[in-house]
């Protein structure tokens, strides 16, 4: 089965997942693009048993995304849904880059930077994904 490792900056916290994703996706929403202080948040999304965590982390709640970082470095590594057996991984923390993963999905599309061409065999959604 297909293993991938990543982390955060300073190699507090680690992570490995099995298998291949349940889904990938690309966000451009103002919560993202300030959580990454970037153009949005490249993520890919596994079923929470194929997913191990070490190290600790601290976290931070919006409705119902529970996002976590390394509290010495501030690496956002993943996000966990509230009810959800699923945990979102970010996709610029895992070790090897660049990775096989190509975002199926866009949210939140209106908010793409001008200059940056939406991925053309992605879905493209205005909001969340219903």
């Amino acid at each position: 089965m297909l293993k991938r490792t990543g982390g955060c900056n300073c190699a507090q916290v680690k992570f490995e997942v099995s298998g291949r994703p349940v889904r990938v996706g690309l966000c451009h929403c103002q919560v993202c693009r300030k959580e990454t202080g970037s153009l949005g948040n490249f993520f890919a999304v596994w079923e929470a048993s194929h997913v191990s965590v070490t190290g600790e982390t601290r976290s931070w709640k919006l409705l119902t995304d529970n996002r976590h970082f390394c509290p010495m470095c501030g690496s956002s590594v993943f996000a966990i849904v509230d009810g959800a057996d699923e945990i979102e991984v970010r996709a610029g923390a895992f070790d090897d880059a660049p990775t096989d993963l190509s975002p199926t999905y866009e949210l939140w599309v209106q908010r793409r930077e001008r200059w940056l061409v939406g991925v053309a065999s992605a879905e493209q959604h205005s909001g969340n994904r219903t």
